[in-house]
């Protein structure tokens, strides 16, 4: 992940850390994010980009060979057929660092993470218990 001992105080340092290629890749990730959660929070957390509203959206962090997208289990268990091309685990996916990214799913699936969050939050609101 990263190779300093200075812990990123925001996303543009985070960014800056990697070399021009990687670093091109993260702002695309970046951009991807913050075009389908505008009102998102960008804030650095566990060390890594971190995009909150009402709740964890997404992370995203820069490894050797891939970055690693983090959607939590239900953003990726409601994309696993388009996820499938993808290694990964529960709740995260490994995005190859030589391969263009998928902007328009990674797109997709913040907007559920988002949608899913403001739910939640309106039914807690509303005095409703929801579990997912």
């Amino acid at each position: 992940m990263i190779n300093s001992k200075k812990i990123p105080a925001t996303v543009d340092e985070y960014i800056s850390l990697f070399p021009a290629d990687v670093q091109e890749n993260l702002q695309q990730l970046r951009d991807t994010i913050k075009a389908a959660a505008p009102e998102a929070k960008e804030i650095i957390s566990y060390q890594m980009p971190t995009y909150k509203q009402a709740g964890n959206l997404v992370h995203f962090a820069a490894y050797k060979n891939h970055i690693g997208f983090y959607p939590g289990p239900a953003g990726k268990n409601n994309f696993e057929d388009e996820l499938s091309a993808f290694e990964g685990s529960k709740g995260t996916v490994k995005f190859p660092v030589d391969k263009p990214l998928p902007l328009k799913l990674i797109s997709e699936i913040v907007k559920f993470m988002l949608k899913l969050n403001l739910e939640r939050e309106q039914k807690k609101r509303s005095g409703v218990s929801i579990s997912k």
